[in-house]
């Protein structure tokens, strides 16, 4: 929401991050409102408090006046871009501002596109309500004849596929640009699509349903987790409705019948709105502008990674680490489709989350096995919304003859790991690449996250040691180099810190350097806590979700703590300790959050390159010298921005690293 109110930040820009807000909301809706709500519908979660204190019907409340402040903040934000565009010449209209070639090129338009993927539903009352899923933006209808009581009711899916987007640009005058709203076509051509109904009066109003997305399968120890998961997708469509959200202008009779016919049983369940909803679809605003866009920066190849040559081969000989989106993610593609057709590669281990639809690395993948590599696939059917996908990817690869392996139901595989097994001078030799990120090429272009590729010895062992215990859960492996959760993250994590403040306690210097994406596990900050009492210096850079009050007396005086929210996603996970003067750095999957360090597998590499180790503490203190898109944690609560101080140069850590990175592949 800031960035979205932030001048500085290119018009349709904001617009952008006005829909990233919305979804979010929406799928906290989905989730963690879904979540309060059935704990709120048991007798003991209503009398059980929650952290802080609340129980869930006075949590419920709390939220519902957050978020109805935040839906006042949310309308004045869009309103003020809307104008703030058409002094750019750019207008949203709607089907009453529209000239006659404008009318007639919609006519054409819904002719073509929008009416056959239409499918209208009439309203009877004795009848059951057809399912409604979420995810879509609806329009209910009101038809009013000469009587009052000749009335009827439909509903209207508007349509979402990427063949018929919800914003169409118009023909227009020269240096003018006119917008509509795919409902606004539908609206404007609302007679044609009831025009076997005889009525003197019809109205249009928007609405949306928000519904349950719990993913719940039964305990059928017959089925398969693959089975199970694929049931429960089928059964989440029809979650229960927590939420619906309407056009405000609606009449009483039409909102009452579709509260009605959906099982709504509560006036908290009912959010009054404005005419457009499922404005998440803002993300893909037409992009008529590039100038009121970011300028698209290319990638810079790695210095080490040129173009039509082994990767394999460098790797041999030295570390490489990748800080995508300003390095490449084609260089991991190169790097599966070496493994795939190199001669001497005799199998592939991959663990996959979240991957992109039409995916380069499944491809890279299914090459691999059609060229007799052995290729192992953990695939992460429990990644949240992506459940379907990773269904299909299953399928698959499976008929392609990779080896698919799903991780035990309580326990999600969220690192990001891969192990090459290369045949060379008479013993297998190991290549592992450790990440941050996704295997998605589609995300890594606007996701901050590192990589790293390496041959060590023992870190190549372990991640072979994480495949092993994958494929064969019911065993424990050692790792020696590697922080690998649900097992040993937590406990290496806590030595670390444990580690510095001793080394405070007895005079010598001591710090603490992290950034990830959320910090809420109350153990960690129950020892960053003690680590500041003791002394040491802590500089937390946390994206999201931070549970930590730092710079607070007498607890955190030591602790200072920022977030960088820009046009990258700051994804990234660095841990940095001081370690008596010879620092220990690990980067990896893991957030502090007792969900990675106790309920999922998650990977963390110690950094052992003296070069990479020093990209990394640059990294860190350019980021931490952000005084443009930095928000300061402070005990205000309030996330405002950091600004250069008097006499200070302006730093865009983004841009700035960028800068490093250009300027490290100029001097190799």
């Amino acid at each position: 929401m800031q960035e979205a109110r932030d001048p500085n930040v290119p018009l349709i820009q904001r617009l952008q991050f006005l829909g990233i807000y919305s979804n979010n909301q929406d799928e906290f809706f989905k989730v963690r409102i879904a979540n309060l709500m059935r704990l709120d519908r048991t007798k003991k979660g209503r009398t059980q408090p929650l952290l802080g204190g609340y129980t869930p019907d006075t949590l419920l409340e709390a939220i519902d006046k957050q978020v109805k402040k935040a839906q006042s903040l949310f309308s004045e934000t869009y309103h003020a871009i809307l104008e703030k565009m058409a002094s750019e010449n750019i207008f949203v209209i709607n089907e009453r501002q529209l000239t006659e070639r404008q009318k007639e090129f919609c006519r054409d338009y819904f002719a073509t596109i929008i009416s056959p993927r239409l499918v209208p539903l009439i309203i009877k009352k004795s009848v059951k309500l057809p399912f409604l899923p979420d995810g879509n933006c609806y329009l209910g209808v009101k038809m009013t004849g000469s009587h009052e009581k000749n009335i009827r009711y439909a509903i209207i899916r508007i349509p979402t596929s990427s063949a018929c987007p919800r914003f169409i640009v118009l023909p227009s005058e020269e240096n003018r640009h006119d917008i509509i709203f795919m409902d606004d076509i539908i609206r404007l051509m609302i007679d044609d699509i009831f025009f076997m109904f005889s009525y003197q009066s019809i109205s249009v109003h928007a609405f949306k349903i928000t519904r349950d997305a719990a993913l719940s399968y039964d305990d059928d120890v017959s089925k398969s987790l693959f089975e199970k998961i694929s049931e429960g997708v089928s059964n989440r469509s029809n979650g229960s409705p927590i939420r619906i959200i309407y056009d405000r202008e609606m009449p009483e009779d039409l909102l009452s019948i579709l509260t009605r016919k959906l099982g709504l049983k509560s006036a908290e369940m009912l959010a009054p709105g404005e005419r457009y909803h499922q404005m998440k679809d803002l993300m893909k605003f037409p992009k008529i502008r590039p100038d009121l866009l970011y300028a698209i920066q290319k990638p810079i190849n790695h210095p080490y990674l040129l173009p039509f040559s082994s990767i394999l081969k460098v790797i041999r000989r030295k570390d490489v680490f990748l800080n995508y989106p300003y390095h490449p993610f084609q260089h991991f593609i190169d790097f599966l489709r070496e493994a795939a057709v190199d001669p001497q590669v005799e199998s592939i281990y991959i663990t996959l989350y979240r991957t992109a639809e039409h995916s380069k690395v499944i491809n890279a993948l299914i090459n691999a096995a059609k060229n007799g590599k052995q290729v192992v696939v953990l695939v992460e059917l429990k990644a949240r919304f992506d459940e379907e996908q990773n269904i299909e990817h299953t399928d698959l690869l499976q008929r392609e003859g990779v080896k698919v392996i799903h991780s035990m139901e309580d326990l999600k595989v969220h690192s990001k790991i891969v192990l090459v097994e290369r045949h060379e001078g008479g013993e297998n030799k190991r290549y592992a690449y450790i990440g941050t990120g996704n295997f998605n090429e589609n995300t890594a272009s606007i996701y901050s996250d590192f990589g790293l590729f390496t041959t060590h010895k023992g870190i190549t062992e372990d991640v072979y040691n994480v495949f092993l215990f994958l494929m064969n859960t019911h065993k424990e492996f050692r790792f020696k180099h590697l922080l690998v959760s649900p097992y040993f993250m937590r406990k290496e994590f806590t030595r670390l810190i444990e580690q510095e403040i001793t080394a405070a306690r007895k005079g010598r210097k001591a710090y603490i350097y992290a950034k990830c994406n959320s910090l809420t596990d109350e153990k960690i900050i129950k020892k960053l806590y003690e680590a500041s009492q003791a002394g040491v210096e802590i500089k937390l850079i946390i994206r999201g979700a931070c549970c930590l009050l730092p710079e607070t007396y007498p607890i955190s005086e030591q602790i200072q703590a920022i977030s960088i929210v820009d046009k990258y996603l700051e994804h990234a996970r660095l841990f940095i300790f001081c370690n008596n003067g010879n620092e220990q750095i690990y980067m990896g999957s893991a957030d502090w959050m007792s969900r990675n360090l106790d309920r999922r597998v998650e990977v963390c590499t110690p950094i052992l390159n003296t070069q990479i180790r020093k990209i990394l503490h640059k990294f860190f203190f350019i980021q931490w010298h952000d005084n443009i898109k930095a928000r300061s944690l402070s005990p205000s609560l309030q996330n405002t921005y950091i600004n250069p101080l008097p006499g200070e140069s302006p730093l865009r850590s983004q841009t700035a690293l960028y800068d490093y990175y250009q300027e490290l592949s100029e001097h190799e």
